[in-house]
């Protein structure tokens, strides 16, 4: 975790932010074509073009997966989440669209 926040405290917090949020948008839709692949895939499973589509789309999505989880701890310090925010916001990695409920409803300096 001390690597983590060594790295983040090099940027402003404007940038994490606006990284985040990319990264929260990106995971959505990447999501969105890996689950196209895997219709495409059952439909069509002898076929070459199925198979390469859903190693690299299922690569991108593993990406900004990891990248989301990566970038928690930093946001949660930047936005002062407590617990029950935290676990929420990791729970949300794995349903599919939920990081956009999280980018927009909890990464706010806003709230109540």
């Amino acid at each position: 975790m001390n690597f983590l926040e060594k790295l983040f405290s090099k940027y402003p917090q404007e940038k994490v932010i606006k990284w985040f949020k990319n990264i929260c948008l990106a995971e959505a839709v990447s999501w969105f074509f890996l689950f196209t692949a895997m219709i495409w895939i059952r439909t069509n499973p002898k076929d070459i073009f199925p198979i390469v589509y859903i190693s690299t789309i299922g690569s991108i999505h593993g990406l900004f997966f990891t990248l989301y989880l990566v970038f928690l701890p930093a946001i949660r310090k930047i936005f002062s989440w407590d617990d029950e925010d935290s676990v929420f916001s990791l729970i949300a990695a794995f349903f599919p669209f939920a990081t956009i409920w999280i980018d927009k409803k909890l990464a706010r300096f806003d709230r109540e």
